[in-house]
């Protein structure tokens, strides 16, 4: 199933049920009082934060979600029963747009629920209007309509960590070298057209599909995969060494995380010189791994997925940096 992590659906909670004009039946008396019950309430729709990145996919064919509607009121003042919730389970991280009335939610939690859209309140039986005047009130009033919306569901990914830097960088290799991801790879751009995620000893990681010149305006992939950047604990910026300037493309990537905005700049980084076996000179990798260090003041490792050694001593260090933010 693809990746989704946009979607819109027509969202409305439940109609009030009516209350009703009702009577006591007492022997010798036809109207031995007012004793219409009043209408259930319509259900709510409500957002639930479930542990399922995929869930998304499941609205892509559902536009349309309604709650149910409540239950007329009764004989005896029996209350009408509340009308069903419509639940919409989103994977944590999605934020919620009600586009009809601009509110947005954020779900952060499994388990979390926040209701979107009221259900309308039920009608009043004929008891309510009883009074010195009228002892036997031939009046109810109906159930109140639900809230109706244009809901969309964004969302933005909540991984440990997050891979990011040019296209063709090396990040799907990574992934599925330390990993159980199967991302797919290719010796061409844009091989990753939707996030990938694996699970580092209990830690997520995400492959951000790679990012370009003009990212944070729309170019490319855009600003589609920069929001989810901004859901990472911290960023694995990876620079390949097939590179004739590791720093400027270095500094391609920061700059449009600084266009983007959203704090995505000030994220704490760990620098990546990888597919260092391109390179046959080991002193030009060390060139470069210092290029890159005086450049972005961060930690910065060599690294190649064919290297075993090097490869272990970068899984070494990036459990220890996840390990230290618990």
């Amino acid at each position: 199933m693809a990746f989704v992590d946009e979607v819109r659906v027509q969202a409305k909670a439940g109609r009030g049920g009516d209350g009703v004009v009702r009577w006591l039946h007492a022997f010798g008396k036809d109207k031995g009082g007012p004793s219409g019950g009043d209408g259930g309430k319509g259900g709510d729709v409500i957002l639930e934060g479930v542990r399922d990145l995929a869930q998304l996919a499941t609205y892509r064919f559902t536009k349309k979600v309604r709650a149910g509607d409540g239950e007329a009121g009764g004989n005896n003042d029996k209350h009408g029963a509340d009308g069903e919730p419509a639940i919409l389970r989103v994977p944590v991280g999605t934020v919620a747009k009600n586009r009809t009335t601009k509110e947005e939610y954020e779900i952060l939690e499994e388990g979390q629920r926040i209701v979107i859209l009221r259900g309308g309140a039920g009608g009043f039986g004929n008891p309510h209007f009883k009074s010195g005047e009228n002892r036997n009130p031939d009046r109810a009033t109906p159930g109140k309509p639900g809230e109706a919306g244009d809901i969309e569901l964004t969302l933005k990914l909540i991984a440990d960590a997050g891979l990011i830097g040019f296209p063709n960088a090396g990040k799907s290799s990574l992934l599925n070298a330390l990993t159980s991801s199967k991302s797919k790879v290719g010796a061409y751009a844009f091989t990753t057209l939707e996030p990938n995620l694996g699970d580092f000893y209990g830690f997520i990681l995400a492959d951000v599909p790679g990012l370009i010149e003009g990212a944070s305006s729309g170019r490319g992939l855009g600003t589609k995969f920069l929001k989810h950047i901004e859901r990472t604990g911290f960023l694995v910026h990876l620079v390949s060494a097939e590179q004739d300037d590791v720093v400027a493309a270095y500094r391609v990537v920061r700059d449009e995380l600084k266009g983007f905005g959203r704090e995505l700049e000030g994220k704490r980084e760990f620098v990546v010189l990888s597919k260092t076996d391109l390179i046959d000179s080991k002193g030009e990798i060390e060139v470069r791994v210092k290029a890159l260090r005086e450049a972005s003041g961060a930690e910065v490792l060599p690294l190649s997925i064919a290297d075993d050694t090097l490869l272990k001593a970068f899984s070494d260090r990036l459990s220890m940096l996840l390990r230290s933010r618990e």
